[in-house]
């Protein structure tokens, strides 16, 4: 097999950008792979991870401000091509010698950048005047000596240089946003014609090298799978069940967190298309009573992971006692961890901790198995290419992102049994109704939650209710780092709203969450 594809990663230096992940998956979409590295990171760390290029994000810092994250000449020095984001641009400006200072021009949001020359290596085939995303109140004011000015704006004279010889490159826009009409092209002209790297990074190559990964690591061990129906664990468990065979055995914990119809679709639909081993474990008694009383949202999801990882540990045993092979006990837990999930518990390098998950943050401590994450570096677009390679049903693949602890989490208070079923009725009308609308595939995912301990005032059948309020919260996003709320048609939300008050008898209002990520998450715990 050729080298990995991740030997020589374009690395993204993040100087506290909310936009550093989305730069990496632009880069992905360029068909090679990316990583995201804090500012923090010593030079020779960097540069010992074998960089093919470097790209320095944006930042809220003043460069030349006491606190400013800084940018060592040496990184600009060390013969790696290198590409600057608005303050990654302006930091590089500064190391090389050029002037940065406030001219008191600033510029935020959409803006008209004039390109200079349209055959230059960032620019070629672009037109001269193009839209551009910009969020700057400083500006360079003197582009370093030797390098060209290849665009500008009405705030800024110096608006993107260009070094072939070096190989250093940079703008003040964001490229990486829909919003700058060129800027995917912009990046890629990097990557490829100024950093000369060859695309790589496809759905076929990325499932040739993580089923050879596994195969390479389990060996001739047994493992098995925390298969749940959603994508993710799914993906993960026909990737390591090609790797490795009849070696892998699924286990399908019906925890009662689920939705309506999932587990039926598991053993249907997923042991048919992969022909896996699937050990089914109904545990819904063993969770409801270990939730019992909680409501605090990462008890519960430290629970909910205790709980599946204490099943498995029986499930695993008694896979063993079933084949009367004690001498070979099972060692290895696969899951399906994606980077979102790595990035967003704090597991990212120099990542701040959102959330725990519950197959990242909530693992206890003594974990009996060894941990394959196969997914462990791919976006949730990245997977399904994956899933779709590896011949994953599209029943599956194109199902909308679940968590990992189910309606636990998507229940605002205690769970309890009647709670569960008053919740996955509501949360059956929303789907089938985005379903006969044809709306599946433009939302990422529309979580339904039950405010379970709030009651509302309410009129039914001339009747005064206290009941319960649902929460829709449909959201469009590329990979849940970033979302925003998904504007559905009202003729939808009547439908949905309607249903719901008339068929679930618990629930007398249904809203609408507006909230974009940031500052809101997706999930509401």
């Amino acid at each position: 097999m050729s080298a990995p594809l991740q030997e020589h990663p374009v690395l993204v230096i993040d100087f506290g950008a909310q936009y550093a992940q989305l730069i990496a998956r632009r880069v992905r979409e360029a068909a090679l792979y990316s990583e995201v590295v804090p500012h923090t990171m010593p030079v020779a760390e960097i540069l010992a991870k074998r960089p093919a290029a470097l790209i320095l994000s944006g930042g809220p810092s003043s460069v030349y401000a006491e606190d400013a994250p800084g940018l060592e000449q040496a990184l600009l020095e060390a013969g790696v091509p290198v590409f600057g984001i608005c303050y990654g641009f302006q930091a590089m400006v500064r190391a090389l010698g050029g002037t940065v200072e406030k001219t008191g021009l600033r510029e935020y949001g959409n803006t008209n950048a004039e390109i200079a020359d349209c055959s230059s290596t960032l620019f070629n085939g672009q037109p001269a005047d193009q839209a551009v995303w910009m969020s700057h109140g400083d500006s360079v004011s003197a582009a370093p000596d030797g390098i060209r000015v290849t665009a500008t704006t009405p705030g800024a004279a110096v608006a993107a240089i260009e070094d072939d010889e070096r190989q250093l490159y940079g703008v003040q826009w964001h490229p990486e946003v829909l919003h700058s009409s060129f800027g995917q092209r912009v990046l890629e002209n990097f990557l490829l014609r100024g950093a000369r790297l060859e695309p790589n990074w496809t759905a076929s190559a990325m499932a040739e090298e993580l089923v050879a990964e596994v195969k390479q690591r389990v060996g001739a061990g047994r493992a098995i799978c925390g298969l749940s129906g959603g994508v993710d664990s799914s993906v993960a468990g026909a990737l390591v069940q090609k790797a490795i065979g009849d070696q892998l055995t699924c286990v399908f914990v019906d925890h009662g967190l689920l939705r309506e119809g999932e587990a039926e679709q598991v053993e249907k639909d997923f042991v048919a298309a992969t022909g896996v081993d699937l050990v089914v474990v109904d545990a819904r008694q063993q969770f409801l009573d270990a939730l019992a009383g909680v409501s605090d949202p990462e008890q519960k999801r430290k629970i909910i992971g205790r709980e599946f990882i204490r099943t498995f540990e029986r499930a695993a045993r008694d896979i063993v006692s079933d084949r009367g092979d004690e001498q070979h006990p099972v060692e290895f837990l696969v899951q399906g961890t994606l980077y979102p999930d790595v990035v967003e518990s704090g597991g990212g390098t120099g990542a701040a901790n959102i959330k725990s998950h519950h197959n990242v943050g909530g693992l206890p401590d003594d974990l009996q198995f060894k941990l394959i994450e196969p997914l462990r570096s791919l976006f949730k677009d990245e997977v399904r290419q994956v899933g779709l390679e590896l011949g994953v049903p599209e029943e599956i693949v194109w199902r909308q992102p679940f968590p990992g602890p189910g309606l636990g989490i998507r229940i605002i208070g205690a769970v309890t049994a009647e709670r569960l079923e008053i919740l996955r009725a509501a949360d059956r009308i929303a789907r089938e109704e985005l379903t006969a609308a044809g709306l599946d595939r433009d939302i990422w995912q529309c979580p339904v939650v039950l405010l379970a301990d709030v009651r509302s005032v309410g009129v039914q059948g001339d009747g005064r209710t206290y009941g319960h309020p649902i929460v829709l919260r449909p959201v469009s996003s590329e990979d849940a780092m970033t979302a925003d709320w998904t504007r559905l048609p009202y003729d939808v939300l009547a439908k949905i709203s309607g249903r719901i008050t008339n068929e679930v008898s618990e629930v007398n209002r249904v809203t609408l969450d507006v909230t974009s990520k940031p500052p809101g998450t997706i999930e509401w715990e």
